[in-house]
């Protein structure tokens, strides 16, 4: 405990919850099946604003509930335990509260509905968010929304999971409340997830979770893909609560639930309002010079349109489908990625005038949803991407920013090399549910006669580094372009909504990172390609910046053979930790001190790093590993030829000197509306860091107004 967290030889396919230590009963199944098949399934919705929204994106994701299934059965293994270690480990990887397996009994078909016969169900409950204090505006937007919020994440993990299902070969089909063929209540106390209980009138329809009482939804897929199945629990049993305060087999302990439970709705389960706040980031931007950049010099752009050669161009159309649990994913976000526009109402509510009220609700509202840190800044107008696809400008058009991080998830990325074939499903995780989280949030506020738009990895107006930054989520770090936060570091993905409603803007934060950062070099050691740099920082485009080899980066990451994308540096990070109640003594006493005894860091910083090698933190955990390492060529699953199975090195060269970073300023992007491929040169990318500033030479070369260097000038349109 004093070195890792509570929860660190916990499977993930145990979930967060202790379940296996409720004592099983057998009997509990014959119970099941002497009940008659129901005529429907009970469902509860609400029509108030916040779910009109909700529901919207539900039947936008509850249209992948069923497809076409792959023509040939991938190489899955004959264990039935291991299958389901998979399986329910998706369902934990994308935030499941419970997941249970179970065989589908007749009487679980509605009566009068069709039938697929699918023996096996695996069934998905999703808690409620906390229900914001009454004084926040929040709680009347979300007050008997909850049921509908959660309904439409069990859409979101039903869908997913059945696709990649479906990958695999195997018939699946998602099922939830208004769209079943099957009695989902009846299903979860047969997986072991759910009790029946009597209600004031005696009626033993309703089920509860020993955890959650009432407070949730659920979603079933049925499928013929043979699962080891899971035993009911014995009605009415618990855990014993002493022994659920301290964390039950390293499941969260009750202290962490009270902990969280105990803090305002606006704020993250995180104390991010400890951290020291500042004017003005803590890497030098000189506003005035930073350019605008047009979308086509974004470098998986670039790969795509073919400027880094054949290989890059094939490969970025099916990296983020190579494995397939990350294809059974990929349909949800695309589709969400064409949903980002709407119509403003044409009445406006008059709830929305004090920017203070309006953070602390957004937050609240952001949390609720399922994001994990939120930030507000204005946008600044290099924020802005200044041109389109096809090289048409784009005009600025909102002040406002609430910056949203999705965490990737530390007991995945505990089992991960980081490039190995879960990486490209860490990615797209986060990005499906933040553009679920941002989407939801921009219909609310379209619905209520504001304007606002959620701004995705798939389709964004803005970059987010910068706004992650003003946002106050986080400091630039060796990694270059990647925020690190204090307490989840670099493994998040952002997604953004911008608006004109008036807000209470958060200042940058400062706890120390540059200090850390130039002391520690080991996602520089430990990335693969070599594309992170151990020298020091430099002006790029108008930033302090250590600035990365983005085509060494980008290229590995599209054309990584032995994994479906790469977070290398995410992986290995000191700061990839767990900062809660069930975080290790020795993370929660180093973040104390890195954020209240910053004059420490001298000391504390080289004894981090040396001791953050020594006890082998960012080494795979195997207990943590519970996907199939399996990939998809030519839409058929196969066994990969080889797995990324690193581990870190602490003996590799960190010199620097065989492996000289490139520069790809903005003189020598691609034009804006360029539709040919534009190749690039690493060789003139090396020699182009010969004429970079300085940190100290543009500080004083922009207070003597010298003028801007002619490689911060972007490129025009042909």
């Amino acid at each position: 405990m004093l070195v890792h967290e509570k929860n660190h030889n916990r499977p993930v396919e145990l979930g967060s919850y202790p379940l296996e230590a409720l004592p099983k009963d057998l009997s509990v199944i014959e119970q099941e099946s002497q009940r008659p098949a129901l005529a429907e399934s009970p469902y509860l919705g609400s029509d108030k604003l916040l779910a009109q929204a909700s529901n919207t994106y539900l039947d936008y994701l509850k249209a992948f509930s069923q497809g076409d299934v792959s023509p040939q059965k991938a190489p899955v293994p004959d264990s039935l335990d291991r299958r389901s270690i998979d399986i329910k480990g998706a369902a934990y990887f994308l935030d499941a509260t419970h997941a249970g397996i179970c065989k589908i009994p007749e009487n679980s078909w509605l009566i009068n509905a069709e039938s697929s016969k699918h023996p096996f169900a695996i069934v998905i409950l999703v808690a409620y968010g906390r229900l914001p204090e009454q004084e926040n505006l929040a709680h009347e937007w979300l007050s008997g929304t909850e049921h509908d919020i959660a309904r439409m994440r069990c859409v979101e993990i039903g869908s997913s999971i059945s696709g990649y299902i479906r990958a695999l070969g195997f018939n699946a089909k998602s099922h939830f409340e208004d769209s079943t063929s099957l009695d989902l209540n009846r299903l979860a106390v047969l997986s072991g997830i759910a009790e029946r209980i009597l209600d004031e009138s005696g009626d033993d329809s309703t089920i509860q979770s020993p955890f959650l009482a009432k407070d949730f939804a659920l979603a079933v897929i049925s499928t013929d893909y043979e699962l080891a199945v899971d035993t009911p629990f014995k009605m009415g049993a618990r855990v014993n609560k002493f022994q659920h305060w301290r964390g039950i087999n390293g499941a969260m302990s009750l202290r962490e639930i009270n902990r969280r439970d105990s803090r305002q709705s606006h704020l993250s389960r995180y104390p991010m309002e400890q951290i020291k706040r500042v004017e003005r980031p803590t890497t030098l931007i000189l506003d005035d010079e930073v350019p605008r950049v047009p979308k086509r010099a974004a470098f998986f752009a670039r790969a795509r349109m073919g400027d880094l050669g054949s290989k890059a161009q094939k490969e970025v159309t099916r990296f983020a489908y190579k494995h397939p649990l990350t294809g059974g994913m990929m349909p949800l976000l695309g589709t969400l990625a064409t949903k980002q526009e709407g119509k403003v109402a044409s009445t406006q509510s008059d709830d929305l005038i004090d920017p203070v009220a309006n953070a602390k609700a957004l937050k609240a509202l952001a949390y609720h949803l399922g994001a994990d840190l939120t930030g507000i800044c204005e946008v600044p107008r290099y924020a802005w991407y200044s041109h389109h696809m096809d090289g048409t400008e784009i005009e600025t058009y909102h002040r406002y920013a609430l910056v949203m991080l999705i965490d990737q998830g530390h007991g995945t990325m505990e089992g991960a090399s980081g490039d190995d074939w879960i990486s490209g499903g860490q990615s797209m995780r986060g990005y499906l549910r933040g553009a679920e989280i941002a989407g939801i949030m921009s219909e609310f506020l379209r619905k209520k006669g504001h304007s606002a738009r959620p701004h995705t990895q798939a389709d964004s107006d803005v970059l987010h580094i910068p706004l992650v930054l003003w946002a106050g989520l986080g400091e630039l770090s060796r990694i270059g372009e990647l925020v690190l936060n204090p307490y989840v570091g670099p493994r998040f993905k952002s997604v953004v909504l911008t608006t004109d409603i008036p807000l209470e803007v958060d200042k940058p934060v400062d706890f120390g990172l540059q200090y850390f950062c130039e002391n520690c070099l080991k996602c520089a050691r430990e990335c693969p390609v070599s594309a992170i740099p151990f020298k020091e920082k430099v002006m790029f485009n108008g930033y302090e910046i250590w600035k990365p080899d983005v085509e060494r980066c980008t290229r590995y990451r599209v054309t990584n053979s032995k994994g479906s994308a790469c977070g290398r540096c995410m992986k290995t990070c000191p700061l990839n930790k767990v900062i809660t109640a069930d975080g290790s003594i020795l993370h929660r006493v180093g973040t104390w001190l890195g954020v209240h005894a910053r004059w420490l860091k001298p000391i504390m910083v080289p004894i981090a790093v040396f001791f953050d090698d020594w006890l082998e933190f960012g080494k795979r955990n195997l207990v943590k590993k519970w996907w199939l390492d399996l990939e998809v060529v030519d839409g058929v699953c196969v066994i990969p030829k080889a797995s990324n199975e690193r581990d870190i090195d602490v003996g590799k060269d960190t010199s620097g000197l065989k492996s000289p970073v490139g520069y790809y300023s903005a003189n020598v992007m691609p034009p804006p509306n360029s539709t040919e491929a534009v190749l690039l040169n690493h060789r003139d990318a090396i020699k182009r860091g010969e004429e970079l500033e300085t940190v100290s030479a543009a500080k004083a070369r922009h207070k003597n107004k010298d003028g801007i260097p002619k490689y911060y000038i972007p490129t025009k349109n042909i």
